[in-house]
């Protein structure tokens, strides 16, 4: 269930073209051609449908599975990649733009597909097997969850006593969080601004809903940008971390009073909401980094406004009463992803390799792991940072067995 097979060609160069950056999934590859660890097994991979992810589903299926794909996202699957999974033998449920109807539509069709393992992003293909299909829930040997978000929502299925099958929280591994939620969310996070609105950043007071990895990453890069920053926290100590790394911090009913862009990061609801956006500053571009479409309250922005409007492509230009303006990119949904293509390919490397690694690693110890949220064990964590080092022709020391012994006595 796809847009047009015809777009395939493009989607193609597109895949080629991360291929060719990103190393360590080419390394797992070119090993899980050889070995097959997966073969004959079903997998479904629910993800934003672009590039990086196409080569994803690509090194799963070159594990000897047969692979289904369907989107994480309705503004972040890119038709024509898709299209070229399809030719290269991967079934595939999505299109740019669907419906929530549709996505849900999108999400039971994969399941028709009847996996055996999955990777999920944001816990709706797994929520949606729990919550409708419990007795195929059983089925299932396991998976791994991409995001935070995700990773809350297994755990709340987990201490309720629902979780039917072993699920590994790849957001968790230092190779993930440390790289993917830090310094890829900071880029594309910005990229995506830069590209859908082309004005110009430094200057500007720029609010961050957040400051874990992600919020982090977006701070980072748009100080990098001569921005001025205004971080807006719940947690005491994120909040003296922002502080120390010289950025201001308030309440976000102050800090809407001044801010020119408000990028959310939380993976929590009505960051941005009435209270707030009855004070905000006119002309204020609002966008959210979080997983779902809930971060800046659209019914609230809707209720406040005379009229709405397509302002440019990726922009909706809500009018308030009195006059003022409010902009919102990509309907509120992931921006990097909805107005942009995403993390750069070398980042998602990281992140995809170990979605693939932990792929195997709850299949292959299927037997022994009991329906819990399981953490990315730490060897591999530490071999994709090795690889990852290789593959850039970098080398580290090494301890010595005095060094070793040291460290490991409790004598001077």
């Amino acid at each position: 269930m796809i847009r047009d097979i015809s777009l395939a060609p493009k989607g193609q160069l597109k895949i080629d073209w991360v291929a060719q950056h990103m190393p360590i999934l080419n390394q797992l590859k070119k090993d899980f051609e050889k070995r097959k660890p997966l073969a004959g097994k079903r997998v479904i991979i629910c993800l934003h449908l672009e590039a990086k992810t196409a080569y994803l589903a690509l090194t799963v299926k070159a594990a000897g599975a047969e692979v289904a794909v369907c989107g994480s996202n309705p503004l972040s699957t890119q038709d024509d990649v898709v299209a070229a999974l399809v030719q290269n033998g991967v079934t595939a449920y999505a299109w740019y733009g669907a419906t929530d109807e549709e996505y849900k539509m999108h999400l039971n069709k994969a399941l028709d597909f009847q996996p055996d393992i999955l990777i999920d992003d944001g816990g709706d293909l797994v929520a949606t097997l729990h919550a409708e299909r419990p007795e195929q829930a059983k089925k299932i040997v396991g998976g791994a969850e991409e995001t935070t978000t995700g990773i809350l929502r297994l755990k709340a299925l987990a201490k309720e006593g629902h979780l039917s099958f072993p699920m590994m929280a790849v957001n968790d591994a230092q190779m993930k969080y440390l790289f993917d939620n830090r310094y890829g969310t900071g880029q594309s996070v910005w990229d995506a601004i830069m590209r859908t609105t082309n004005l110009v950043v430094c200057g500007k007071v720029v609010v961050v809903g957040g400051y874990g990895w992600c919020g982090k990453g977006v701070a980072a890069r748009a100080r990098g940008l001569n921005a001025r920053i205004v971080v807006t926290e719940i947690d005491p100590v994120k909040a003296n971390e922002a502080l120390m790394d010289g950025f201001e911090v308030m309440p976000m009913v102050e800090a809407a009073k001044i801010g020119d862009v408000f990028v959310t990061v939380t993976g929590n609801r009505d960051i941005v909401r009435r209270e707030h956006l009855e004070v905000i500053k006119d002309k204020a571009i609002l966008c959210n980094a979080g997983h779902f479409d809930v971060e800046v309250n659209k019914e609230d922005l809707r209720a406040l406004s005379t009229s709405v409007r397509i302002a440019r492509n990726n922009i909706e230009e809500y009018t308030f009463r009195d006059g003022r303006k409010v902009y919102l990119l990509g309907e509120g949904r992931l921006v990097n992803l909805a107005c942009g293509d995403g993390h750069p390919a070398e980042v998602m490397d990281l992140t995809f390799a170990l979605q693939a690694m932990s792929l195997e690693y709850v299949f292959t110890n299927r037997e022994q792991l009991e329906p819990k949220v399981y953490p990315v064990p730490e060897e591999i964590d530490r071999k994709i940072a090795q690889l990852r080092l290789q593959a850039l022709g970098v080398s580290i020391d090494e301890l010595t067995e005095v060094q070793s012994k040291y460290l490991n006595s409790w004598q001077e």
